[in-house]
């Protein structure tokens, strides 16, 4: 359903949904004066990137001035807008799963909807409108413009999931490899950037969840009966996402302090055993400094027995300090 021409004018999809779970495509040029049946509802989906878009949407969307400001603005969370004549606008966020992109980077997807017309508009690609479009051509898609919403916000959530479990798994990981061998020393970096992708994750899906569970309230008219039991559920899918992803902060941070408590031990059981070293060699050191001091009267300097019996003389001190600690608990 992608169509090249429209493309230049920066329209991604437009689709007819024909009230029976697929759909049509149409040109640029038939948006206006577009007349739909009934049952029919129309489904825009424009790069918000491109100059023909904001064009589009100030001179020909017939939405006001306040409206397109919101959707063409540059940095947005996700948020719940309830407009006058039945519309609503909704801004979601989904895991960025572009190539060489880092999940929690999220993309945003900016709706307006009403009763027979949704317009959404992106700036990076998303997996989710992609999988809707594959539904539309099999004619298993959305019906009406608030299963759209539903579809394209279960679609969201199911990607959260899988990076949800995949960041868990990478906890899993690495408590089992310290599990496994006490001296095993994680990667400080990808502990780092498990709490960081953790934490930018929850970031947006906070929100989203509230989003969510607004939805289960507004009693649009175009909204079907059971909707409320849809979005409630995408609110409870996303509060266990959201546990699992604090679950696995302070997972790590337990893991981040056990290190740190082991490194810590390590160094204060290195410590100690210099401690109890510099004690045995430091009378030694002063007997050898004594004695070695140029000047007369030095005992045994002539003797020939002298340096075995200051020898002899440090090894009784070195033992008998070894028996002190000992009987002090210190070694």
């Amino acid at each position: 359903m992608f169509d090249e021409t429209n493309a230049q004018w920066g329209l991604l999809h437009a689709l007819v949904l024909d009230g029976k779970g697929g759909a049509r495509a149409i040109a640029r040029t038939e948006l206006d004066g577009l007349q739909l049946e009934p049952h029919e509802s129309v489904w825009l989906h424009w790069d918000r990137s491109h100059p023909q878009t904001r064009t589009w949407l100030r001179t020909a969307s017939g939405l006001n001035e306040f409206v397109c400001d919101l959707l063409l603005e540059e940095n947005t969370r996700p948020r719940l807008l309830p407009l006058p004549d039945e519309q609503l606008l909704l801004f979601l966020r989904g895991v960025n799963l572009n190539p060489g992109a880092e999940p929690e980077d999220m993309v945003s997807v900016r709706i307006f909807a009403a009763a027979q017309q949704v317009i959404s508009l992106r700036l990076r690609p998303l997996r989710a409108t992609d999988e809707l479009l594959e539904l539309l051509n099999d004619g298993k898609g959305p019906k009406t413009a608030s299963e759209l919403l539903l579809y394209l916000s279960q679609f969201l959530t199911d990607k959260v999931q899988k990076v949800v479990s995949d960041l868990t798994e990478l906890v899993d990981d690495v408590e089992e490899s310290m599990d496994a061998d006490e001296r095993h020393v994680p990667e400080h970096g990808t502990m780092l950037h498990i709490r960081r992708r953790a934490a930018g994750l929850r970031r947006f899906l906070a929100p989203q969840r509230e989003i969510y569970a607004q939805l289960t309230r507004i009693k649009m008219p175009w909204f079907f009966a059971d909707d409320a039991d849809y979005w409630n559920e995408l609110n409870n899918s996303l509060t266990r996402y959201l546990e699992e992803l604090e679950l696995s902060r302070e997972r790590m941070g337990l893991v981040l302090e056990s290190e740190d408590r082991r490194l810590s031990e390590r160094m204060n059981r290195t410590m100690y055993r210099f401690g109890i070293i510099t004690c045995i060699f430091l009378p030694m050191s002063f007997l050898t400094g004594l004695l070695g001091i140029n000047v007369g009267g030095i005992p045994g300097a002539e003797n020939p027995y002298g340096f075995l019996m200051a020898c002899s003389l440090m090894v009784v001190v070195g033992l008998g300090q070894w028996w002190m600690f000992r009987r002090l608990r210190w070694v």
